[in-house]
């Protein structure tokens, strides 16, 4: 028996990239597009009747625009994933995609190739983000003083125990599941179970929001 396959809705005012898009995606055996969307609205409302598994959202459109819509389905549907997909490299749209619950940060340069591998890491519940725009990232949250005065783990890491915050800061540090194993010690399904309790403790959504809370409580 074959695997669900991931649905996805593809949001984008530009017709030709919009239907270019999905007929890349569709073409995959594991990938099944259950709608296309032309505006932030009109992808909210898709949203709600289609609860597709992925989003993959354009930024620059008319009405509210990719990043409102992002903050509004990632709002009403935690469990809906959101790639933001963008011509625009730009770290405004970034931070703000990513801020408003989005997953993924991808360029419409990408591949066809590197766009399907994205899709399915997002569903599988990690994050992608471009390089660069890690960088940029890391060292936007490195200049921000969020610690607390005496130096110790600020609040929301209070809620960890030391095995989760030592399996969080090895998360912040950009280790794998298997990594995190090797270098703690633990079992893969250990590991998994972990990193699924500090991800519901710190209401993070995935590795790319959990590595944000991170730098901007300044514990890496």
């Amino acid at each position: 028996m074959s695997p669900t396959p991931i649905r996805i809705l593809v949001v984008d005012d530009q017709p030709l990239v919009r239907m270019g898009t999905a007929l890349v995606l569709d073409s995959a055996d594991d990938i099944d597009v259950v709608g296309e969307a032309d505006s932030g609205e009109t992808a909210v409302a898709m949203a709600e009747t289609l609860n597709p598994d992925v989003i993959l959202m354009d930024v620059r459109m008319p009405g509210i625009g990719g990043i409102e819509a992002t903050r509004l389905i990632t709002t009403a549907h935690p469990a809906i994933r959101v790639m933001v997909f963008t011509t625009f490299d730009v770290d405004e749209y970034a931070f703000g995609g990513l801020h408003a619950g989005a997953s993924a940060f991808l360029l419409k340069s990408s591949t066809p190739e590197k766009l399907t591998e994205a899709v399915r890491t997002v569903a599988a519940g990690e994050g992608v983000v471009e390089p660069r725009i890690t960088t940029h990232l890391i060292h936007h949250y490195t200049q921000r003083t969020l610690t607390s005065a005496d130096g110790s783990h600020p609040e929301p890491l209070d809620r960890l125990t030391p095995r989760e915050l030592d399996v969080f800061l090895a998360i912040a540090r950009g280790l794998s599941n298997p990594e995190i194993g090797a270098h703690l010690h633990l079992t893969p399904a250990t590991v998994k179970t972990h990193v699924n309790r500090i991800f519901a403790k710190l209401h993070v959504r995935d590795r790319v929001h959990a590595v944000i809370l991170a730098y901007e409580l300044r514990v890496v």
